[in-house]
C-alpha cells in the first residue's frame, strides 16, 4: 500500500518541534503538538483558580509554543491562519493519539536516554504502517530504538531538519539497520515534493553529513586563526561571500546559532571518535570555554563574538579579541590577496585568486580550505554513499555556494593535490587512485548528462528526473534569441522558455524587447511561453538607476516612451494568443510584479515575496500594476458595476500605498497578487516543470486571451473617501507630506480619475492615468531623493 501523510504528531514543542509543526501546517497537514506536563503552576494560573490537573495547565507548554509561532521573525508560517491546523496536547494524556497519525516525529532534548525512553513509551500506541522518526541533529538513530521491536524499527528513521525548518532547505534522512528502503524512498519524495526540501541520505554517524563537516570547518578555522594571528573581523572577511559562504561567515554564524549549541554539536564527535587527530580538532577551544563560562552565547545573550553598543552617533558593532576577551571597534580589512579575490568573476575564480596569494590571508585561506577538502574525502565512506550527497548537504544546510568536492574541482584537482603533497599532507587513497586513473575532476558533463566519480573510481550518472528542469541545462542549448536582458530557449513539448537574466535582475529596455519578441515567437511556433530564472531572486524591479538618470537630465519624452513600452509589454503578455506562465520566486518587486500580474497563469515558488514597492522610492507603479490589481480584486470577488466597489478599491489602495510585500506565495494570494487558482510549487527544483505543465494544460483547454473590457470605477466620490483617509493619516503624523502626495496619486489612478462613480472606463484609460501620475512624481525633488537613497543605501528614505 502506498503511504499517505495527512496527520502528523510532533513530540516536543521546543524551538524545532513547534517550527516543524508550523511547516507541516503550512503544507496543509493536520498536526498534534505534544510536550511534557508542567510540574508547577504559574501565578496567573493560580489566580484563575486552575490546578495541576486542569487541561490548560497540562497543555501549557505546547499552547505557549503554538502562540509564539506568530511572534517569530521571520515567520515560520506562510499565513497566520495555518496554525489553526495545529492541535495541542501533552505527552501523558494524549500519547495514545499517535494511533491516529501517519507520521510521528520526535524533537525532544538531544539526549540519548531521553529519546530512548520516549520511543519505548510510544511503541505500545504505535500503529503498524505509521512512519516514526527523530529530528536529532547527531544522536545515533540505531541506538535510540535499539530496545524497540524489529517491526517498529522497520518504520523508523532520522529526519533531521535544519533550523529554521521553513527556510533552510536541507533535510537529512538517516535509516537504521532495519528501516524499509521503500519507506526511505517514499519519505524522500514526500519531503522534496510537499515540504520543499533538498533531501540527502546520510549514514548513522555522529552529526551525519552537514554538521559533521560544518563544525569541523569552523573549528579548523579557529585553529588557523590563532596560527596566523588573525582577528575575528579579519576571519569573517575571509570566510564569507569571497569563498562562496554566507555573509555571516564564521563568527557571525556562531552568534546566530548560539555558542552553546555549537559546542554541544561538536562534542557529539569529540565523545565518539577514536581518531586522536579528529578528537583534537573537535575539542572545545579554550577561548570558547571562557565565553561559555561568561554566558557570552551570541545573539540570544546579547553578546558573543560581536556586541552592539549604543553610542552618540548610533549603534557601534564591536568585535571580540579572543586573546584578551575584550571588545574592540571593528577595523577596515585589507589584504592584497583579498582585494585580488574580489576582482574575480564567480566563486571559483575568487577562491583561486585568494589562495594563490602570498600574504597571511592567502595562507590562512588555503589552510582551512585544504583541511576541509581532505577531511571530507577521508570520512566520505563513513557519512554518505557519494560525493553528491556531501556537496548538496553543504550547499543546502550551510548555504555554501560550492560543496567540498565542487570546490576541489573549481581550484583544480590535480594542481591542488600536488600542492598538498608538497606540503606533506596525506592524500586519501581513493583520491590518489582517481588521479592515477587519469581523471582530473570529481564531476563531469556530457551534453545534458552529468556524472560524478564514485569511491571505486568509476563515473556514475547523476540522478535525473523529468520533473526537474534546470535552467543550467537549458543554457546548454542554442538559444532561439538572446540579448543582455534575456534568452529564449525551447524547453521541449512545444513550450518556449524565456530566461530573465538582466544585470542584478532589474528590468531594462533589453528585457522588455526580448519579452515582446518571445511572445511573438511563441504565437508563431509554440503552445505556450514560460518566463523564469534560477537567480536568488526573480526580479528586484525596474532599472531605478536608468529612471533616475533620465529624470535628472529632464528627458521627459524618453521617460514617457519607457513607461509606454513597459505598459505595452504588460498588455502583450495579457493579450498573447498563447498562454504565458510566469514562475516567480524570492523577491519579485515593483516592475517584476507588474510583469507577473498579466500572465495567463502564475506558478510561484512557496517562498515568493512579491509586492508593488514603488512608493518607497517616491514613485507609483507605472507598468499597469494599478489596473491589474484592481481587475484581479474585482474578479476574485466576482463583483459588477452594480456592487459597492469601494471596499475592494480600498484594499487595493492599501496594498499599493503601503508597499506591502507578501511573506509567502500563500499570503500573495491573500493580498491579491496571485489568483486563488494559481498553484504553488513547494520545491524550486520542480517549479519550471510545473509551469510548463500549466502552459500545456491551458493550451489543451483551448486557451484564448482575455478580451478588452470596461472597468467600473468609484470615481470622484470614491477618490474623496480615499483622500479623507490620507488626510487623517497625515494629521496623525503617521505619514509625511510626500507620502500623502504619492498616496493621492495612487488613489487618483484607482478611482478612475475625474469621472462620476460607477462610470465604466477602458483599460487604456487607467494606463493613461497611471503613466501621467508616474511622470509627475518622477520629476519631484523628494522622489528623486528617495531614488538616490535607495540606490546608495539599499533601503527606503522617509522624507
Amino acid at each position: 500500500m502506498i503511504p499517505s501523510i495527512q496527520k502528523v504528531v510532533v513530540l516536543g514543542a521546543g524551538v524545532m518541534g513547534s517550527a516543524i509543526a508550523a511547516h507541516l501546517a503550512n503544507v496543509g497537514r493536520e498536526v498534534l503538538l505534544l510536550d511534557i506536563v508542567p510540574k508547577e503552576m504559574t501565578a496567573e494560573e493560580i489566580k484563575q483558580g486552575l490546578t495541576l490537573q486542569s487541561k490548560p495547565v497540562r497543555n501549557r507548554i505546547a499552547a505557549q509554543a503554538k502562540a509564539n509561532l506568530l511572534k517569530q521573525k521571520p515567520s515560520p508560517c506562510y499565513l497566520a491562519d495555518v496554525i489553526e491546523r495545529i492541535e495541542i496536547g501533552n505527552l501523558e494524556d494524549d500519547l495514545s493519539r499517535i494511533a491516529e497519525a501517519d507520521w510521528v516525529i520526535e524533537a525532544v532534548v538531544e539526549k540519548l536516554e531521553v529519546k530512548k525512553n520516549l520511543w519505548k513509551q510510544v511503541e505500545p500506541y504505535w500503529r503498524p504502517g505509521t512512519i516514526v522518526s527523530s529530528n536529532t541533529s547527531g544522536v545515533s538513530i540505531n541506538r535510540m530504538v535499539e530496545e524497540c521491536t524489529p517491526e517498529f524499527r522497520r518504520y523508523f528513521m532520522g529526519t533531521h531538519f535544519f533550523n529554521p525548518p521553513r527556510y533552510m532547505r536541507l533535510l537529512e534522512i538517516i535509516s537504521c539497520r532495519e528501516t524499509d528502503k521503500n519507506l526511505i524512498a517514499f519519505m524522500k519524495h514526500f519531503c522534496e515534493k510537499h515540504l520543499g526540501k533538498g533531501v540527502v541520505i546520510a549514514k548513522d554517524t555522529p552529526n551525519f553529513i552537514a554538521n559533521r563537516i560544518g563544525t569541523y570547518g569552523l573549528l579548523i578555522t579557529l585553529q588557523a586563526m590563532e596560527k596566523y594571528g588573525l582577528t575575528v573581523d579579519e576571519v569573517d572577511a575571509l570566510t564569507g561571500p569571497v569563498i562562496g559562504r554566507p555573509k555571516s561567515a564564521t563568527f557571525r554564524t556562531l552568534d546566530i546559532v548560539g555558542l552553546d549549541i555549537f559546542v554541544h554539536v561538536a562534542s557529539n564527535v569529540y565523545h565518539t571518535t577514536t581518531d586522536p587527530e579528529e578528537k583534537n580538532v573537535f575539542a572545545t577551544p579554550e577561548p570558547l570555554l571562557k565565553m561559555l563560562n561568561q554566558g557570552w552565547l551570541g545573539d540570544k545573550s546579547g553578546q558573543g563574538f560581536y556586541r552592539k553598543d549604543k553610542g552618540p552617533k548610533g549603534t557601534d558593532i564591536l568585535a571580540l579579541d579572543l586573546q584578551s576577551l575584550t571588545y574592540k571597534p571593528r577595523k577596515k580589512i585589507s589584504f592584497a590577496s583579498l582585494e585580488m579575490a574580489k576582482t574575480g568573476r564567480g566563486t571559483a575564480e575568487k577562491i583561486k585568486r585568494l589562495i594563490g596569494g602570498n600574504d597571511k590571508a592567502a595562507q590562512f585561506s588555503w589552510e582551512i580550505l585544504k583541511k576541509v577538502l581532505l577531511y571530507s574525502a577521508n570520512i566520505l565512506s563513513q557519512i554518505a554513499d557519494d560525493i553528491v550527497s556531501v556537496d548538496e548537504a553543504m550547499r543546502w544546510g550551510f548555504n555554501w555556494t560550492l560543496g567540498p568536492f565542487e570546490a576541489w574541482d573549481a581550484i583544480g584537482l590535480k594542481e591542488s593535490v600536488e600542492r598538498m603533497r608538497n606540503e606533506g599532507e596525506v592524500i586519501p587513497q581513493w583520491v590518489e587512485q582517481i588521479i592515477a586513473d587519469g581523471k582530473s575532476r570529481f564531476y563531469d558533463e556530457s551534453g545534458l548528462k552529468r556524472f560524478y566519480v564514485r569511491l571505486s573510481g568509476e563515473m556514475a550518472e547523476m540522478e535525473s528526473q523529468a520533473e526537474r528542469i534546470r535552467v543550467a541545462d537549458l543554457r546548454k542549448k542554442q538559444p532561439i534569441r538572446s540579448n543582455a536582458g534575456g534568452s529564449l530557449y525551447d524547453m521541449g513539448d512545444d513550450v518556449a522558455f524565456l530566461e530573465f537574466h538582466s544585470p542584478k535582475y532589474a528590468i531594462g529596455p533589453d528585457f522588455l524587447q526580448i519579452l515582446r519578441w518571445s511572445i511573438e515567437e511563441a504565437e508563431r511556433n509554440y503552445k505556450g511561453l514560460v518566463i523564469g530564472n534560477d537567480g536568488t531572486n526573480y526580479c528586484v524591479g525596474a532599472n531605478l538607476m536608468l529612471i533616475l538618470m533620465e529624470a535628472e537630465d529632464e528627458n521627459w519624452d524618453e521617460l514617457d516612451f519607457m513607461v509606454r513600452q513597459f505598459q505595452q509589454t504588460a498588455m502583450a503578455i495579457k493579450r498573447s494568443r498563447r498562454p504565458v506562465v510566469v514562475a516567480p520566486h524570492g523577491l519579485t518587486l515593483g516592475g517584476g510584479c507588474e510583469l507577473t500580474l498579466p500572465a495567463a497563469a502564475i506558478q510561484p515558488n512557496a517562498e515568493t515575496y512579491i509586492g508593488l514597492v514603488e512608493a518607497g522610492v517616491g514613485l507609483i507603479p507605472g507598468g499597469s500594476g494599478h489596473k491589474e490589481m484592481l481587475l484581479r480584486a474585482m474578479d476574485e470577488a466576482a463583483v459588477s458595476e452594480k456592487d459597492d466597489l469601494q471596499p475592494i478599491v480600498n484594499r487595493v489602495f492599501e496594498t499599493i500605498a503601503m508597499a506591502k510585500v507578501s511573506i509567502s506565495a500563500m499570503e500573495a494570494q491573500r493580498l491579491g497578487f496571485f489568483r486563488r487558482s494559481d498553484a504553488i510549487t513547494a520545491n524550486s527544483d520542480f517549479q519550471l516543470y510545473d509551469a510548463k505543465q500549466k502552459a500545456l494544460a491551458l493550451w489543451n483547454q483551448g486557451y484564448a486571451p482575455p478580451t478588452a473590457r470596461k472597468i467600473p470605477v468609484v470615481g470622484e466620490s470614491g477618490l474623496a473617501l480615499m483622500k479623507l483617509g490620507i488626510y487623517s493619516l497625515r494629521q496623525a503624523g503617521r505619514i509625511s507630506d510626500h507620502d500623502a502626495k504619492i498616496a493621492s496619486k495612487i488613489a487618483y489612478v484607482l478611482s478612475g480619475g475625474a469621472v462620476p462613480a460607477k462610470s465604466l472606463v477602458t483599460e487604456q484609460h487607467l494606463l493613461d492615468l497611471e503613466r501621467e501620475a508616474f511622470l509627475n512624481l518622477v520629476g519631484e525633488p523628494k522622489s528623486q531623493e528617495r531614488m538616490r537613497h535607495m540606490l546608495a543605501k539599499g533601503k527606503p528614505l522617509r522624507n
